[in-house]
C-alpha cells in the first residue's frame, strides 16, 4: 500500500521497474491521492492511470484542467454511466472519442454523442448503436 503522496511520486519516478509498477498498481487511502493531486498537478495523469483509484477520485478528476487527464479518466473500465454522460459532452474531442469507444458506454451516452460536434464521434457512436456494440 502506498502510504504518502511522496512516496507515490517516489515510485512513479523510480527506474526500478518493481517500484514503478507499484504506482500503477497498489492502492492508497484516498487522502493520499487527494494529497498527490493538490502537492504534485504534474502527477495527476498517473494517479488516473492507477488500477485501484478510488471511483470518488476518477469523479474529482473528470473535472481536471488537462485533457490528457481526463482522457485517462475516460478510459477507465469502472466508469458509470452518469460520469460516462459527463465525460460525453467534455470539451476535449479525445475525451469525447474514448467515451465513444468505451465498452461501457450505454445507449444514452452514445445517443448523446451522435450529435458530436465531430464527424468521426457521430458516426461511431451511430455506428455503436446500429450495431448493438454497447450495454
Amino acid at each position: 500500500m502506498i502510504e504518502s503522496a511522496e512516496e507515490f511520486v517516489r515510485l512513479r519516478a523510480s527506474e526500478n521497474q518493481e517500484e514503478y509498477v507499484r504506482a500503477a498498481h497498489d492502492e492508497a487511502p484516498i487522502e493520499v491521492w487527494y494529497e498527490v493531486v493538490e502537492k504534485h498537478p504534474d502527477m495527476a495523469f498517473w494517479v488516473a492511470q492507477n488500477k485501484t483509484v478510488p471511483y470518488e477520485l476518477l469523479e474529482f478528476l473528470a473535472d481536471h484542467s488537462e485533457d490528457r487527464v481526463r482522457s485517462m479518466v475516460a478510459s477507465k473500465n469502472k466508469l458509470k454511466e452518469p460520469l460516462l454522460l459527463k465525460l460525453a459532452s467534455d470539451s476535449s474531442e479525445s475525451v469525447r472519442m474514448s467515451i465513444a469507444r468505451h465498452k461501457k458506454a450505454t445507449s444514452a451516452v452514445l445517443t448523446q454523442l451522435t450529435g458530436d460536434t465531430w464527424g468521426e464521434i457521430a458516426k461511431l457512436a451511430s455506428e455503436r448503436i446500429e450495431n448493438g456494440s454497447h450495454k
